[in-house]
């Protein structure tokens, strides 16, 4: 890839941008299938400074909400910044004073010099600055990131509602961007607590509802499961969970949160990705958890030190859990997304790119039958179509993975942001899923990966940088990928542009320019409602 292309990027990548809350027309080039009707909605970072102080982190900028809204074969644009705590109270001081990710907010210099010290000794708030997704809970959109903060949207005109404070309905500090649903329209996610007793993790259950009541409303929500930490003093971090029909899982994974580093990261002057560590000498554990009685099986599960911020899809076979998801084998990649390190340019942005560890999609299975008398060093599964072995040892279940790709897929580097027909195919066994590759820093092709023989899909174009890809299905779909995928494609040279892909042959359909300058965002979904 020509360092052109990515130097300008870079300056796109950390762009602060005008929101645009007026729809606005964009220019449509090949066709947008007319029977496309409803809302793509982005989320991600907009703003990366506030007068002389700037962000230190990609994932710190403030939440900027994109609406293309598609109806008749046409499309308009409009965005919103989230009007959260942290964006209103940088904005009144023209000044950082909301502690972010990776970003300590500095001491009011208006105090005096004593009041400044002890400010040090105060623990920041929990930002609400919720530019990760967008959600659903009883039928509201919300905006979220990994706090125990939301916002509750309007998805039409992307108007900022009421924040949600998780620990005001249930007993968590926490809570991911990455919900899943099941099919009666409940939500389960994933939280943490700690206290004297302890740091636990939480599987969490809001139950279904029908969103015609304009207001917040978590009420029901309640906790599965509890999960002890292997190590009290230092959870691990997590950004997503696995859920099939029948089985919640959650991965503690060896990245680490010091607490104590957490109680003082504020005196000792540090942003909180300073307190996470990789720790490749310790075991990847799986929990599994009965999504339907909240009960833990007995059984061990590990596997050698991996990390994994994105599940792909997870399905039960024959008495096995089936879990695909993208890994990687050195967590420090979290950390690494500074503005720093994404303001390089030449050899410097290649150096940091060869840095990166490489995620690439991987299976494990668990056999979820363990008899006590089977012989230990013996592989426990027994299905024809995957290499994945999970092995019973004097602790456990030994899993090792099954890589889910051939070496075509290297040359377009790594695999992440995975997406499926998720409301047909969530939670059972599928054949196709749709990812960003990357060819560099930044993701530079859309891939869809067929399971039967690993045969990749692919769309790729010099200078072209595509977003999540999103899969809506046909309203008269047969196959699994009878569809569109979707995504928000940034260029440095020309208008950025929403892109419209036949799922099937993975070809182009159409594209909308958009005449506004975009940033590159995190994750969206499809709302056909509106």
């Amino acid at each position: 890839m020509g360092r052109s292309n990515i130097a300008g990027l870079t300056v796109i990548l950390l762009l602060s941008v005008e929101e645009t809350p007026d729809p606005i027309s964009t220019v449509i080039k090949g066709e947008i299938p007319s029977w496309i009707t409803g809302s793509f909605l982005r989320n991600g970072p907009g703003r990366f400074e506030f007068g002389e102080s700037k962000f230190n982190h990609w994932f710190d900028g403030m939440a900027l909400m994109h609406r293309f809204h598609i109806k008749d074969g046409q499309v308009t644009y409009s965005s919103c910044f989230l009007r959260s705590d942290s964006y209103v109270q940088n904005s009144e001081k023209n000044r950082i004073v909301v502690s972010e990710f990776g970003t300590l907010a500095t001491p009011d210099p208006c105090k005096n010099i004593f009041a400044r010290f002890f400010s040090r000794f105060q623990i920041p708030k929990a930002t609400d600055n919720a530019g990760v997704s967008f959600v659903k809970y009883k039928g509201d959109f919300y905006v979220s990131t990994e706090t125990n903060f939301m916002r509750r949207i309007d998805p039409v005109s992307l108007e900022t509602k009421e924040k949600v404070d998780w620990s005001e309905y249930i007993a968590i500090n926490a809570a991911t961007a990455h919900p899943h649903y099941d099919r009666n329209g409940a939500t389960y996610n994933l939280g943490n607590s700690h206290g004297r007793n302890g740091f636990f993790y939480h599987i969490l259950r809001v139950p279904p509802g029908d969103g015609k009541n304009d207001v917040a409303d978590l009420s029901g929500a309640e906790i599965l499961c509890s999960i002890p930490a292997s190590d009290p003093r230092k959870p691990s971090y997590y950004h997503s969970f696995v859920m099939s029909e029948n089985y919640i899982v959650f991965i503690e994974q060896p990245i680490k949160l010091d607490l104590l580093k957490f109680m003082l990261y504020r005196v000792a002057g540090k942003s909180f990705h300073k307190v996470m560590s990789w720790n490749p000498e310790l075991e990847t554990i799986f929990h599994v958890a009965d999504r339907h009685t909240g009960q833990l099986i007995k059984t061990k599960y590990y596997s050698s030190a991996m990390f994994t911020l994105h599940q792909i899809n997870a399905y039960e076979d024959n008495g096995y859990l089936i879990m695909d998801m993208c890994c990687g084998d050195d967590g420090n990649v979290i950390g690494d997304f500074t503005i720093e390190n994404l303001q390089a340019s030449g050899e410097e942005l290649d150096k940091f790119f060869n840095s990166l560890c490489t995620n690439l999609p991987r299976r494990y299975v668990l056999p979820l039958d363990v008899k006590e008398n089977e012989p230990n060093d013996h592989n426990l599964i027994n299905l024809p179509y995957t290499t994945a072995t999970a092995v019973k040892t004097v602790t456990g279940v030994f899993l090792s993975h099954e890589d889910l790709y051939n070496d075509d897929l290297l040359q377009y580097g790594g695999l992440e942001f995975p997406q499926i027909n998720y409301t047909y195919y969530n939670a059972r066994p599928y054949r196709y899923f749709y990812a960003c590759g990357f060819g560099h820093v930044f993701a530079d092709s859309l891939l869809k990966m067929d399971l039967e023989g690993k045969k990749l899909k692919v769309w790729r174009h010099a200078g072209l940088f595509p977003s999540e890809p999103v899969f809506v299905p046909a309203p008269d779909a047969k196959d699994e990928d009878d569809g569109v995928v979707m995504s928000v494609v940034i260029t440095p040279r020309e208008s950025s542009f929403l892109l419209v892909l036949d799922a099937k042959t993975f070809t182009e359909l159409g594209r909308a320019e958009v005449p506004v300058d975009i940033p590159c965002g995190t994750h969206g979904l499809f709302n056909e409602m509106s």
